[in-house]
This record gives structure tokens, C-alpha cells and sequence, in this order.
């Protein structure tokens, strides 16, 4: 670390705190060179990946566009902001978990389509007709079929 004063890199670790959250290491330092001190502060920093589309563009992951495809899905449906907030939380951990530095359109809609189905069956119909691009009522059927037919349990 570079002495703000002098621009020494000889300085010297004199205390150090974790920050009541736990999310920041606070540093207090001495400069080896000129003798003033001077505080650090260490946090974690988290980088989303870039998203690829399918045509082939690149874009930064946006928290914002996520919201607002779960908020368009579920538009006039009685899901609280809580639990859309915890569902837009998971999908980040997962991204976040991957270790990537890009991820995939379709990757992330599907992982918002899980989140949905859980959520709310009619605002997974919904995304799902804009995101699977349903042609004709056929495709609503199948999707329908898919929703309320209960998932098979493995047997014992």
C-alpha cells in the first residue's frame, strides 16, 4: 500500500478491525518513510458477468432489467416485493456462484422462470409466453399442462 503522503510502498500494518457488519476489514497504517499514518479500509468486491445475448451482443448484468421482467410477469398479481426481492437475490447468488465472467440470455431466463413457477404459476405463464415466444394457443396449452400437473416424486 502507497503512502498517500509520500508515496512510499514501505508501510507498516499497525492495527486491524473487522467492521461491525463483518463486510469490511478497517487498517490502520504506518508510513516506514515519513512516519504519518493513515487508515484502509478492505472489502470484497463481487463482479457480475457479462450477459450474452443470443445473437451474439454483450451487455453488463442489470439487476434493474431483472426486476422489471419479474414486475412485468407478475403485473396486477398478489405477490408481495419481499419475496420478488428474494427470488431476484437467489438468481444473483446463482450467477454469482457460477465463478464466470459470462453467462448466457437464455441461462439467466431460465433461472427466472424457475423463480416463477414458484412465485406464481400465472406470471410464469406470462414470461413464459414472451420468453419461449408462444406462436399459437397450442403453445399456452402445453405451458398450462406444464403448471398444473404437480412434479413427480422419485419413489423409495
Amino acid at each position: 500500500m502507497k503512502c498517500p503522503f509520500c508515496g512510499s510502498a514501505e508501510t507498516q500494518v499497525i492495527d486491524s478491525r473487522v467492521s461491525e457488519p463483518g463486510d469490511s476489514i478497517r487498517r490502520r497504517r504506518r508510513c516506514l518513510a515519513c512516519q504519518k499514518r493513515f487508515t484502509t479500509y478492505e472489502t470484497v468486491e463481487l463482479r457480475l458477468p457479462q450477459v450474452v445475448k443470443t445473437h451474439g451482443t454483450r451487455s453488463d448484468f442489470d439487476v434493474a432489467r431483472l426486476r422489471n421482467g419479474f414486475q412485468r410477469a407478475l403485473h396486477k398479481r398478489p405477490v408481495p416485493t419481499e419475496f420478488v426481492d428474494q427470488a431476484i437475490d437467489r438468481i444473483v447468488g446463482q450467477v454469482l456462484s457460477l465463478g464466470e465472467r459470462e453467462i448466457a440470455s437464455r441461462q439467466i431466463g431460465e433461472m427466472v422462470m424457475q423463480e416463477l413457477y414458484k412465485l406464481d404459476k400465472v406470471g410464469y405463464i406470462r414470461f413464459a409466453s414472451v420468453y419461449r415466444s408462444f406462436q399459437d394457443v397450442s403453445d399456452f396449452r402445453d405451458a398450462l399442462k406444464e403448471v398444473e400437473t404437480p412434479p413427480k416424486r422419485p419413489r423409495r
